[in-house]
């Protein structure tokens, strides 16, 4: 699949943010229901074409499309990327991989063993490396690598160019244990994900120096440690090649070399077809053509696809008859048009034979599709709207449109920090509730959008404002009848404004009471019900920004305020807090705090009881609020690779369009996405991919921690686009990094899941797919799922491929 939108620059390097892209796609996972325990749901499983080393034929070369060069190999630096990933995986260390299940699992390639060998007064990991590890000079691996990588990635040197790495700057010193192979790692604070630390782990000579670390690792790395060594890098051509390292220790690679070729997403078919790379990524399109391919080649019968297959036996004998008609000019179009006809219908023909030698290996890419909700500014910074939205969505149509096609289970994700098969998932969607139109809608008439809303006047939201109002009408009265009459007036008005509010509100249901429904009557108490409206709301009035409400961050405009729910919609907040802490199995979540006490509460799921949702199941138009109609921005790429991601966008604008919800879908490039709509927050809506990790105390916290004012007005959101954020789910991230209990920490992680469900400013949908075109005679990689490749294990299992050129022309 093509990476749309990749943001350069926000890399863990454990796992690869780079994979956060536009057009991407676990599976089991029921929307809106949960249980106490931990689901047993299992993961799609890796295709590969596995087979023993025994089985894989020595030699050859492999080609490997990428979508683009790398533009750098070290790992950890901001514009690090796919490539980056890729090309290091075969060169360096990595201590702890994922296996097939999603968890890390030690490398006996580096390491004997490694723990946690004291935990009080301080957490001590002792690591035992492989005594036959060294580098490709010949030094061994040992405690001066990790030392140096720990000093450049601390954050204690900013002459270090680094991206943001957590772990490294827990640590407290680094030493050699009781001999070389030994090395002792003693934490300042305690660090549950320990294990994502030194992977990929770099020489000395790297990281050893600023200079060194900052462009002495770009183009080159002359010291690796891996089965394949760096063969070079060859801008003009697009290609990176590796070799087989002869200083490899462990499993000899099969393969000669590895070759990793740039070829962009929309010229792969043809790559495919001219023999120029064994495996890629590929789309659901080619994919397509690839099964008709082999469709077509057991069965004997003419090409019913491809070019002129649509047309009809009337529009072809029209054709010929313009062909070999007397007006010339007509005939020599036709003729063109015929011949070039014929020559794209032979071109494809022989693709199509070419594309027999190919296998689609699909699985479930490591990676979930999300929609975004902006809670920065606008409607969505209310969230109850945010609510409404999510509470439209029927999530399992949506996973059906993209993956029931392509073969896959298509089920909605039920988590934002594990996919289904890995340890700790859990279904926390019940937070929030399932699709219900009616709750949706009676979430937005709560919020004040209503049927006729746009076109109403806008209303004043200070609670004062009324009374300022009839004070000008008074001092107008008060002209025309005399001094005398404006003292008796100015008297009555002080005091009016002695009265308590409580006083205010029984004149006001008496007068109410007293009045009979004439036209201005009515008008009167509608101005005496937004004035109590206005004043009910004021008690919880907040600027984004200076609260703990989910979105928190400085508004767009320092003048812009956002109105908490009313009361009844807070005390409806605090329920589902304790419904959040009920479905994350946590008792002491579903106790209500002081913080999800404050005015408006915490997010939730569900109107007030007894709010009234509109009628019709179908709303006709957008709803709107004072004389502003409610309408969203929704961003999708606009690149030949995103039809799949705009079609998804095109179902949940029509969701929408149900409960009185407007989008204006706009369509950009793809290369400015990413930078230019979704990380500056110019976007309502917006669809793209986080990937998964093993490590969700660690990678997810910057994903969804609260964003924080910044000195100079703008908003420090570090990964989470949304701007949402709650101090809870930020402590709950918090307590769980520094558990070293696994099972507690997981715990933890389902208990700031299920708050990062309340708070709706990000919905997952799916596990993307992954679909992965690789030669026939190819074992031992394709679709591998969460599992880290074995680049020594891949190889031709047919023994005549290997030594051959990949070109089948020849």
């Amino acid at each position: 699949m093509s990476h749309v939108g990749v943001p350069r620059g926000t890399v863990r390097k454990r796992r690869s943010l780079a994979l956060l892209t536009a057009g991407v796609l676990t599976i089991p996972a029921l929307a809106g229901c949960s249980s106490d325990s931990e689901e047993t749901s299992r993961a799609v499983p890796q295709d590969i074409a596995p087979a023993a080393r025994d089985r894989v034929a020595d030699g050859s070369t492999v080609n490997w499309a990428v979508d683009a060069m790398p533009t750098t190999l070290n790992a950890f630096q901001a514009d690090a990327d796919t490539a980056t990933t890729k090309i290091t995986g075969a060169l360096l260390p990595t201590l702890f991989p994922m296996d097939a299940a999603g968890h890390p699992k030690l490398n006996p390639d580096y390491l004997e063993s490694a723990k946690i060998i004291e935990r009080e007064p301080k957490q001590v990991v002792l690591y035992k490396l492989n005594q036959q590890a060294v580098w490709s000079d010949g030094r061994e691996i040992g405690a001066p690598d990790f030392v140096a990588q720990w000093r450049a990635l601390s954050g204690k040197d900013s002459a270090f160019w680094t991206a943001r790495n957590a772990g490294y700057e827990r640590i407290e010193k680094i030493e050699r244990g009781s001999d070389d192979l030994q090395v002792r790692v003693t934490f300042a604070k305690p660090y549950a994900d320990w294990r994502s630390l030194f992977s990929p782990l770099y020489p000395k000579e790297i990281t050893g120096s600023p200079d060194t670390f900052n462009d002495g690792a770009r183009t080159a790395l002359k010291n690796t440690a891996g089965p394949f060594q760096l063969k070079g890098v060859d801008k003009a051509k697009g290609t990176v090649t590796l070799v087989r390292s002869p200083r490899w220790w462990g499993e000899r690679a099969k393969l000669d070399s590895l070759v990793f070729r740039v070829v962009a997403p929309k010229d792969r078919t043809k790559a495919l077809a001219d023999g120029t790379v064994h495996v890629t990524d590929i789309d659901a399109a080619t994919a397509n053509r690839i099964a008709l391919a082999l469709r077509d080649g057991s069965n004997g019968q003419p090409l019913t696809h491809g070019p002129g297959a649509d047309l009809t036996p009337a529009a072809a004998l029209r054709s010929w008859a313009l062909a070999h008609g007397s007006d010339e000019k007509q005939a020599e179009i036709a003729q063109a048009a015929r011949e070039a006809n014929r020559k794209a219908v032979v071109a494809y023909g022989a693709e199509q034979k070419a594309l027999r030698g190919y296998a689609v290996r699909k699985s479930l890419e490591p990676a979930y599709t999300q929609l975004a909700l902006n809670g920065e500014s606008g409607p969505l910074a209310d969230d109850r709207v945010r609510r409404a939205v999510a509470r439209a969505l029927d999530r399992q149509e949506l996973a059906e449109t993209v993956l029931k096609p392509l073969g896959l289970p298509a089920k909605p994700l039920g988590s934002h920090l594990a996919l289904a098969g890995q340890p700790g998932y859990k279904d926390g969607s019940g937070a929030l509730g399932d699709q219900n139109t009616k709750e949706a809608q009676a979430l937005l008439a709560d919020a004040g959008w209503t049927q006729g809303g746009a076109a109403e006047k806008p209303k004043d939201t200070k609670a004062g404002s009324e009374a300022e109002k009839k004070d000008a009408e008074k001092e107008g009265e008060e002209k025309k009848a005399g001094t005398a009459e404006k003292s008796e007036k100015a008297d009555a008005d002080e005091k009016k404004t002695d009265k308590t509010e409580a006083e205010e509100k029984a004149e006001e249901k008496a007068e109410e009471k007293a009045d009979k429904d004439t036209d201005a009557d009515k008008a009167d108490r509608a101005a005496a019900g937004s004035d109590e409206s206005a004043a009910s709301r004021a008690e919880g009035l907040y600027i984004v920004g200076q609260d703990d409400k989910p979105g928190a961050g400085p508004a767009r405009s320092a003048a812009t305020h956002v109105l908490a729910p009313s009361r009844d919609a807070a005390a409806q907040s605090i329920a589902l807090l304790r419904q959040a802490g009920a479905v994350s199995g946590d008792s002491a979540a579903a106790k209500v705090t002081a913080q999800d006490k404050q005015p408006g509460g915490a997010a939730g799921a569900y109107a007030p009881v007894g709010t009234a949702a509109p009628a019709p199941a179908s709303v006709k138009g957008p709803l709107g609020k004072d004389g502003k109609t409610l309408t969203l921005r929704f961003v999708l790429p606009a690149g030949p690779g995103s039809q799949s991601l705009r079609g998804v966008g095109d179902r949940i604008a029509a969701m929408l369009e149900k409960i009185g919800i407007g989008t204006e879908i706009t369509k950009v490039p793809d290369e400015s996405y990413f930078k230019d709509h979704i990380a500056s927050g110019d976007y309502d809506l917006a669809l793209y991919s986080w990937p998964a990790t093993a490590y969700p105390a660690t990678d997810g916290r910057p994903i969804y921690a609260k964003p924080e004012p910044a000195t100079d007005g703008s908003l420090l959101v570090e990964q989470n686009y949304t701007r949402v954020g709650t101090d809870h789910i930020d402590q709950l991230f918090d307590q769980a990094v520094a558990e070293l209990d696994e099972k507690a920490s997981r715990e933890l992680m389902k208990q700031a899941d299920a708050r990062i469900w309340a708070a709706a400013g990000s919905i997952p949908l799916f596990q993307r797919p992954q679909l992965v075109a690789v030669d026939k005679k190819l074992s031992n990689v394709g679709a591998f799922g969460f599992a880290a490749p074995r680049y020594q294990d891949i190889g031709f299992t047919d023994r005549q491929a290997a030594g051959s050129p990949a070109d089948r022309k020849k």
